[in-house]
Formats: C-alpha cells, sequence, structure tokens
C-alpha cells in the first residue's frame, strides 16, 4: 500500500518538475524573442533617418532607397503578424537592402565623410551587433526548448499539454553562408 502511494508522489514529482522545466523554456524562449524585436525596433527607427541622410548625396538613386524602406515596411507588417518565421524572412530580406545601401555609400566620399552619416551607421552596427547576440541567445532557449520537447520523458508532457517547438532564427540566403573573399 505504502509503495504504491510512495509510487504516484514521485511520479507526480517528475511529471511536475519536467512539466516547470518546459514553462520555463517556453518563456526564456518568448522572452528571447522579446530581446530581439527591442532591437529590431531601434533598427525600424534609425532607417528612415540613414536613407534621408544618404538621399541628400546621392538622389539618383531612388531605386535603392525605395526597396530599403519596402523592406522596412515588410519587416515592421510580420513584427505586428506575430509569425516568426514570416519575421526571420522579412529580417534577412532587410539586412541584404541595408547591405545595398552601405555599398552605395562607397560612391560618394562626401557622404562618408559626414559625420551624421557615421554617427547613424555606427549606431546601426551597434545595434546589429546586439541584435546579432539577441539572436544567438534566441537560438540557444530554441535549441533547448526543442531538444526537451523531442526528449523522452519529457516528450510525453509536452505532447499532453501541447507545448510547441519554436524556429530557429536563421540566414535565409544560402549565398550569405559563404565566406567573404577579399582580393587587393
Amino acid at each position: 500500500m505504502y509503495f504504491i502511494l510512495i509510487f504516484v508522489v514521485v511520479v507526480g514529482l517528475i511529471v511536475m518538475s519536467m512539466y516547470n522545466k518546459l514553462v520555463a523554456l517556453k518563456n526564456k524562449a518568448l522572452e528571447a524573442w522579446s530581446g530581439i524585436d527591442v532591437q529590431l525596433k531601434k533598427r525600424y527607427d534609425l532607417i528612415p533617418n540613414l536613407v534621408s541622410t544618404v538621399k541628400g548625396y546621392a538622389a539618383h538613386e531612388s531605386g535603392t532607397f525605395e526597396k530599403v524602406i519596402q523592406a522596412r515596411n515588410q519587416a515592421m507588417s510580420a513584427s505586428a503578424s506575430g509569425n516568426i518565421g514570416d519575421q526571420v524572412d522579412a529580417e534577412n530580406a532587410l539586412s541584404g537592402t541595408l547591405k545595398s545601401l552601405f555599398a552605395l555609400s562607397e560612391n560618394y566620399p562626401d557622404l562618408k565623410a559626414n559625420a551624421n552619416f557615421m554617427s547613424l551607421q555606427n549606431s546601426l552596427s551597434e545595434i546589429e551587433e546586439t541584435l546579432s547576440n539577441a539572436r544567438r541567445y534566441y537560438n540557444a532557449i530554441v535549441r533547448d526548448n526543442n531538444t526537451a520537447i523531442e526528449s523522452f520523458p519529457s516528450n510525453l508532457i509536452a505532447n499532453a499539454f501541447n507545448f510547441m517547438k519554436f524556429e530557429f532564427f536563421e540566414i535565409e540566403n544560402n549565398a550569405e553562408r559563404n565566406n567573404v573573399t577579399v582580393q587587393f
């Protein structure tokens, strides 16, 4: 009789412990995504200032500016949708258009020497570095969460209580994975 009672209590404690671990991992993943969201908001706010500064020097490059603003707006819309996969895709597209904006600045030496442009570029670089760190942290938490959801016996608890796996924040463009070739 006591054996059955002890067994039920031990199993109950194990289930409770696994459930609490899964809840903690889910909340950490949501908090990590929130950290990414904060940095993305800073980037969204900085982009119009950057574009307007570059516009003064390169008025005939309107196609590049339109692409940057369009990518920014799509990224903001994806952020509002709450779908992580869509937001990852939109953020990768925005990063690509920002690279073209900075490549454009190479054609305008006066722009590269402009203090306002340099300040905006440095701010964006800092935001990108912080965003990179936030993405790494998020992916580490997602890895831990997804491993717990897929591992036995916690997968039984995860399935019973509908815990879902999170998507990793990954590069979608395979060309960005390749090493950069530097030639002098």
